[in-house]
Parts: structure tokens; C-alpha cells; sequence
């Protein structure tokens, strides 16, 4: 088992209600508070062959891609999406695949290129409970004379594109550790202004997503792939309408304490809904 590194990461305050988040040109609010709690963070390199999605939530897989440049647009667009819905489909098995778009992060200068930062703070993009609903309106706005589906699963693939080692790599939760009531959905809004009290009335406003944030408990256990390289991904498992599995792994970057040196992160993450019929 590989050795691990004594890390914070920022979990969610329990007490915080309601959950809520208001996204306006240029600003963001949310109600939620934070905190930190030291954890272990075990590497998983030496163990990474035993990870796998439907059982962590997570693994590691060898794909070379294409594109030569992931800033540039076109090339994300004329070729990373066809690429990744077919390496999704044939990894998953599944009958279909639908792009959810991509997203660039990078730990300086984010606003470059149009990234963000790492994402810190323990999360899952959605929450559980959003999922259902969300796979079924995008099975019927893309296939509307569709059979129908008996399981959709919701994933990101995670790549880094800036050479290794990397200064704030992802920590992973391993599924089998979490407890369905050991995270809750904090909901977002797209507004024009923020709104003056944030816990005030919302009933004339229409939400845009759910994501899902985590309590800490100390059974929960973590994992990091250091140094990962261009040729390979990590495919997280963000939902799973069929939940005798792993149906989510939360997950958050951190600075590496063990990464001296380390190399400016920069990374896509690409997000996919699998149908099976």
C-alpha cells in the first residue's frame, strides 16, 4: 500500500442550512461554511491496478489522445469530444454517450484560456438525488424516438496536460466509505444580481443544478495518483441511477505536501452521460 501524505481538506459545516448558491456576471454567493480536517491521503500508485469504478468509484486508465493542444478550442471541440464519448462507451460498455461539456482548471493564472482553479472542497459535481431527473431530460431532448434506458452513469474524465509532477493533484474518496447521508445538495442559481439576503425566499427563481457536498467522518478513506502524464485519465464516477454499486466518489484538489517542486497543474476535465439499454 503506498505510503500517505497528512493533509487538510475543506469539508462541509454541518450546521449549514439551507444550502444554496447564487451565480451572477462577474459574482458568486453561497450560504454553505467549511471546514477543515486533516486526513490521510494514501497513494495509490503502487496499488492502481485494483481500482475500479463500479467498486471505488474511480480508476486509472491509459488513453492518448489527439489533441496536441487542450487550450485550443477547435481541437476540443473537432476532436477530444468524439474522442472521449467513444473512449467512455467502450470503457463502460454502454449504448450510448452524451457529451457534457469540458472544463479547464489550472492552479496559476486560472482565468487564462478561460479555466478555473483547482476545485477545492469536498464534493461530488452532482447530487445524487438530481441525477434520476437530470439523465432522463437529456435522454429525451437527445433521443426523443429512443427504446428508453434500464441504467445511466454520470462521469467525469480527468485529465492533466502540464507535465509531472503536478502541485495540486485530486484526492478521491473511495465510494465504499461514504454514507448516503455523509454529504448534502447544495442547490445554484443563475441570477442577474446577487441576491441581498441569500437564506431569503427563492420561490420566483428556477434552479440550475445540485452538487453535492461532504461532512467529514474519520472512516472515510482517500487516494492520489501522483504524477499522472498526458496519456492517462482518471474516470470518476459523478452518479449511477443504480446504486448496488459505487455510485458516486466525492473529490477534491490539495497541495501536495510531498510534491517539492512540483509543476503548475493545469487539467480538463471532460464529463459524460452513459446510457445501457
Amino acid at each position: 500500500m503506498g505510503s500517505p501524505v497528512r493533509v487538510e481538506l475543506t469539508f462541509l459545516d454541518p450546521g449549514t442550512t439551507p444550502l444554496r448558491q447564487f451565480i451572477a456576471p462577474g459574482a458568486r454567493v453561497s450560504t454553505e461554511r467549511s471546514v477543515q480536517h486533516p486526513v490521510d491521503v494514501r497513494d495509490g500508485r503502487p496499488v492502481q491496478g485494483t481500482f475500479a469504478l463500479d467498486v471505488q468509484g474511480f480508476e486509472v486508465v491509459d488513453h492518448r489522445s489527439a489533441v496536441t493542444d487542450f487550450t485550443d478550442q477547435g481541437q476540443l471541440e473537432q476532436v477530444y469530444v468524439d474522442e472521449v464519448c467513444r473512449f467512455v462507451q467502450q470503457r463502460l460498455g454502454a449504448d450510448q454517450v452524451l457529451s457534457r461539456g469540458w472544463e479547464l482548471r489550472r492552479s496559476v493564472a486560472p482565468a487564462e484560456h478561460g479555466a478555473q482553479p483547482p476545485a477545492g472542497g469536498v464534493h461530488v459535481d452532482y447530487a445524487p438525488d438530481h441525477v434520476p431527473g437530470m439523465v432522463t431530460r437529456a435522454y429525451r431532448r437527445h433521443f426523443p424516438d429512443g427504446p428508453g434506458y434500464r441504467r445511466a452513469v454520470v462521469t467525469s474524465t480527468w485529465r492533466v496536460f502540464s507535465p509531472p509532477p503536478q502541485d495540486w493533484p485530486l484526492a478521491l474518496c473511495d465510494a465504499r466509505t461514504v454514507a448516503a447521508d455523509d454529504g448534502a445538495p447544495v442547490t445554484t442559481w443563475f441570477v442577474d444580481e446577487l441576491p441581498a439576503d441569500p437564506a431569503g425566499p427563492v420561490d420566483h427563481l428556477k434552479p440550475v443544478g445540485s452538487s453535492w457536498k461532504v461532512h467529514h467522518r474519520p472512516e472515510q478513506q482517500w487516494w492520489y495518483f501522483p504524477g499522472m502524464t498526458r496519456d492517462e485519465v482518471l474516470l470518476i464516477k459523478l452518479g449511477d441511477t443504480d446504486r448496488g454499486g459505487a455510485w458516486s466518489a466525492p473529490h477534491t484538489a490539495f497541495p501536495d505536501p510531498a510534491g517539492q517542486g512540483g509543476v503548475p497543474r493545469h487539467s480538463i476535465e471532460f464529463r459524460t452521460f452513459a446510457y445501457f439499454g
